[in-house]
């Protein structure tokens, strides 16, 4: 059960602050609106960092991310057993997060008349709308986001834990360096919950929630996240 709430807990804050800036930086009237890719890049960073702190903190691994919890399982690094905890409380926590955001940033929906950014404060979208290369950026992105992880963290051989401030520091990297092709998912609970919610919630003028696209930021993150659990195995056993 502590692999559920810490993952739960964490995987909600990190939405309700990766969700928040991206709301913020969106929406009509917010006092952050028009602040740029650099103002969300920050704030997911600070949105990450937040989320694992806080499930470490409360005995869990700080995956939030069934990409990172699928490597962390080829690697043996946590049981079987226990992987479906992870993925149901990443996508629960994810689907709780945005909900949090709508709730947050409720009148601003409705002054926003740009049904495209009121599905981007829940899911990514592709800059050039390419299935191919938008699978490849995503697959790209999340190896980054893994392999990296695996290197610089000294509880990776733990478990799988993931120290929160040099994760957060690479996901600022990856949102600088990578993010510009598909607004870097890199992670399958944190997009396709919120596409979720975005479709269940009572948005005013909302579009439809893009679910032609939802299956790249799902497989192509388990895919780099598989390589990359593939090559840190090869080169640490």
């Amino acid at each position: 059960m502590n692999i559920f709430l810490s993952e739960f807990i964490g995987t909600a804050l990190m939405l309700l602050f990766g969700g928040g800036v991206v709301a913020n930086v969106l929406l009509e009237k917010s006092k952050g609106v028009q602040g740029g890719w650099l103002v969300i890049t920050l704030g997911w960073a600070m949105a990450v960092f937040i989320g694992v702190y806080s499930s470490v903190h409360l005995g869990g691994q700080g995956h939030l991310n069934p990409a990172v919890s699928i490597a962390m399982l080829a690697l043996g690094k946590i049981a079987t057993a226990d992987f479906i905890y992870y993925i149901a409380a990443q996508f629960a926590g994810a689907m709780f997060g945005a909900t949090l955001v709508w709730i947050l940033y409720h009148p601003h929906f409705a002054l926003t008349q740009h049904a495209d950014y009121k599905l981007g404060v829940f899911c990514t979208s592709p800059a050039v709308n390419n299935p191919l290369h938008n699978f490849i950026a995503e697959a790209i992105g999340t190896f980054a986001l893994v392999f990296g992880a695996l290197c610089i963290s000294p509880a990776a051989a733990k478990m799988g834990s993931l120290d929160a401030l040099p994760v957060s520091f690479l996901v600022l990297g990856i949102g600088l360096c990578l993010g510009g092709p598909t607004g870097y998912g890199i992670n399958p609970a944190r997009d396709l919950g919120p596409r979720i919610m975005h479709f269940l919630l009572p948005i005013p003028g909302k579009r439809d929630s893009n679910w032609s696209y939802s299956w790249i930021p799902v497989l192509g993150p388990l895919a780099g996240a598989l390589l990359a659990a593939f090559l840190y195995g090869q080169l640490v056993a």
